[in-house]
C-alpha cells in the first residue's frame, strides 16, 4: 500500500512553474541601425529604388509585385517575336475590316440616295396624275 501511495501522482498538487527565460539579445546583427541618418544615406543612397538583378545576361526589375525584364515585358524573346507577328496580323485584319466598313457605308449611302430619288419621282408622278384629273 505504501508503494501505491508513492506511485500515485497528485492531480492538482504540484503546479507547473517554468524557469524564467533570459533576456533576448539584439534582434539585428546589422550595425546600420546604430549609424546616424547622414551616414546611412551615404552608405545606402537617398533612393533605394526597386530591387534589380541580372540573370543570364538579362536584367530584371521588381515592380508592382512582378519581376519584369528591362526591355519592358516578362516574356521570352521567342514569345515576343510571336506576339509581334500576331500584332501585325491583327493590325492588317483591322485595316481590312475598316476598309470593308467604309465600302459598305458608301454602298448604303448610295442606295439611300437612290431610294429617296425614286420616292421623289413617285411623288412627282402622283402629283402630275392628280392634276390631270
Amino acid at each position: 500500500e505504501t508503494t501505491l501511495k508513492s506511485l500515485k501522482m497528485p492531480l492538482f498538487g504540484n503546479t507547473f512553474s517554468p524557469k524564467k527565460t533570459p533576456p533576448r539579445k539584439s534582434a539585428s546583427l546589422s550595425s546600420l541601425h546604430t549609424l546616424d541618418r547622414s551616414t546611412r544615406e551615404i552608405e545606402l543612397g537617398l533612393e533605394y529604388g526597386p530591387p534589380m538583378m541580372n540573370i543570364g545576361g538579362q536584367s530584371w526589375k521588381f515592380e508592382d509585385g512582378q519581376w519584369i525584364t528591362e526591355s519592358g515585358g516578362n516574356a521570352s524573346g521567342r514569345e515576343v517575336q510571336r506576339l509581334k507577328k500576331r500584332n501585325v496580323q491583327l493590325e492588317e485584319e483591322n485595316n481590312l475590316l475598316k476598309l470593308k466598313i467604309e465600302v459598305l457605308l458608301d454602298m448604303l449611302t448610295e442606295t439611300t440616295v437612290e431610294y429617296h430619288l425614286m420616292e421623289k419621282e413617285v411623288e412627282d408622278i402622283k402629283t402630275q396624275h392628280r392634276r390631270k384629273k
